[in-house]
């Protein structure tokens, strides 16, 4: 994406997870762009689970310069252990084998090796507003050349364009289109992320134990005082209102658990103590259109495709080098929104697919279905190695829009 001299386009970016930097480091680069990125957090998110970089998305990383110091914070998982209700081992298989990854090709690395990566990519060329939101957004009267923001440190500025990048539960989105629920597709699970004392030893490794319809799992990845503890349980609907009670969501989750072996137990009560505690429900957003006027949306805020398909971060990278590519292949804004639908939309559709295709296949809702699940866990120690998914590599990207 190769500079040029014409007047610059303002963008305002919101949201400084992933595909909000991501965005930004392409638009800077390009030399056509003058970008901000404002993020409520006051500073850049530390901590998260870790995060897959799949297939296509790992194109865009190599294309950023990113993949060198991606390969090295890689956590390269050793095993992935399964336990019945008692603890007993059930199967240890390759961790690489579970999601269909290419050993020695995808990724897996945390959530914040990689924010961190792009925020120090573009933090000396972009500007940032920590600590700070978006709370109205309007185009600018009659002449519509612009979007007037209004940001909730009474801050007021005027922008060419916005793209909201402000995750699962965008402010931005709801502006745009209206209340979440009209957008949402439930996918029958909630689940509970937090950290907690390693008191096993783990080391790169993931323990997972099983009875239909709830899983909870211990994942180390390198660190020995802490794991990542995971609870997922089934709910016919979703329980929104406890979930987001800082203390009816902990008691919903010890409810469901109340009887289960192994160290869930200790696991339900660190998660009242939990310094990160994230309680939320698995489902997917689904948009007929990802802009409207002057503002679009990009990643989990315009497409999140759900943790059992294991690809929301290959998809807001993905998601941010298309929009980028779209807005410097066509310098009006209603066209390059357009490009960049109809060039993703098959691409955002079968990752999506894939909760259809077995992407929840870890969490049988049954006792004949566990079994099932297991039955597969075993027929992959004998594989000699995984098949990727299509998926996952289904888009080709354009070359660099000049």
């Amino acid at each position: 994406m190769t500079t040029h001299t014409s007047a610059k386009r303002s963008v305002l970016i919101s949201g400084a997870s992933v595909s909000g930097p991501a965005l930004a480091y392409w638009l800077h680069r390009s030399g056509r762009f003058e970008v901000t990125v404002v993020e409520k957090a006051p500073a850049l998110r530390a901590g998260g689970y870790p995060i897959d970089i799949r297939g296509t998305a790992v194109e865009v990383v190599r294309r950023a310069g990113l993949l060198p110091r991606l390969r090295e914070a890689h956590l390269d998982a050793r095993r992935a252990t399964f336990l019945d209700a008692g603890g007993e081992v059930i199967v240890s298989v390759k961790a690489s084998a579970l999601a269909g990854g290419v050993e020695g090709q995808d990724l897996e690395v945390r959530r914040e090796d990689l924010s961190a990566l792009l925020y120090e990519s573009v933090r000396d060329d972009v500007e940032f507003l920590f600590g700070d939101s978006l709370v109205a957004f309007e185009d600018s009267g009659q002449s519509g050349q612009g979007v007037d923001v209004t940001f909730r440190s009474g801050l007021r500025r005027t922008f060419d364009l916005v793209v909201g990048a402000d995750g699962m539960h965008s402010a931005t989105r709801a502006a745009l289109f209206g209340p979440e629920e009209r957008y949402h597709r439930y996918l029958g699970y909630c689940f509970a992320l937090f950290t907690m004392d390693n008191t096993l030893g783990l080391d790169r490794e993931l323990l997972m134990w099983n009875t239909p319809g709830r899983a909870a799992a211990l994942y180390a990845t390198g660190n020995p005082d802490e794991v990542h503890a995971f609870l997922t349980f089934h709910r016919p609907e979703p329980p929104h209102d406890a979930l987001r009670d800082p203390e009816a969501g902990p008691d919903l989750v010890a409810s469901v658990f109340a009887d289960a072996g192994w160290e869930v137990p200790a696991m339900v009560g660190a998660l009242r103590e939990a310094a990160d505690p994230f309680l939320d429900t698995a489902g997917q957003i689904r948009l007929p259109h990802w802009s409207r006027g002057r503002v679009a949306l990009v990643g989990d805020a315009a497409y999140a495709p759900s943790f059992l398909t294991g690809q929301g971060t290959s998809l807001a990278l993905v998601g941010a080098y298309m929009l980028a590519h779209s807005l410097l292949a066509h310098p009006d804004h209603t066209a390059a929104f357009a490009a960049y639908g109809r060039d993703l939309r098959e691409f955002v559709a079968l990752n999506q697919g894939l909760v259809d295709d077995g992407g929840a296949r870890l969490f049988p809702l049954t006792t004949e279905a566990l079994e099932k699940r297991n039955t597969m866990l075993r027929g992959l120690v004998a594989l000699p190695a995984p098949t990727p998914r299509p998926a996952h590599t289904a888009l080709v990207l354009p070359r660099p829009a000049r």
